[in-house]
């Protein structure tokens, strides 16, 4: 607590959590670049299977990447929180915010995955 009474986090400490978060954003592309090169490899075998399996792993790939980098983004405002209050301004923003876009993604990803039952099952 502060003279005035407010939450703060110590200057080294943001300072350390800003390095680690830069640190795991990079990470994170680096294991995302991999990810896609290994759909990408993948998607080489077998026409509506290969585009169903190319089309969920896209998808897969594409919402891991949004909700890291939505909790990274979280944790950044975090670190620059100035009270409790925005602590859990913030806290209750990304908590609705995850909530609705997980509910969509889950909602195309079983489309997705209907889709591909569905073409599995055509006569060729």
């Amino acid at each position: 607590m502060s003279d005035n009474g407010h939450f703060e986090i110590p200057k080294d400490v943001r300072s350390a959590a800003e390095a680690s978060f830069d640190q795991a954003r990079k990470a994170f592309e680096s294991f995302l670049g991999s990810a896609q090169q290994t759909a990408q490899t993948w998607a080489g075998s077998g026409e509506a299977a290969r585009a169903n399996a190319k089309d969920i792993t896209a998808k897969a790939i594409s919402y891991a990447e949004k909700n890291v980098q939505a909790s990274l983004t979280y944790a950044q405002q975090l670190v620059h929180a100035s009270d409790l209050g925005e602590v859990m301004r913030l806290h209750s923003e990304y908590v609705q915010a995850q909530m609705k876009t997980l509910a969509e993604q889950a909602s195309e990803i079983g489309q997705a995955v209907t889709r591909a039952a569905l073409d599995s099952t055509k006569p060729r």
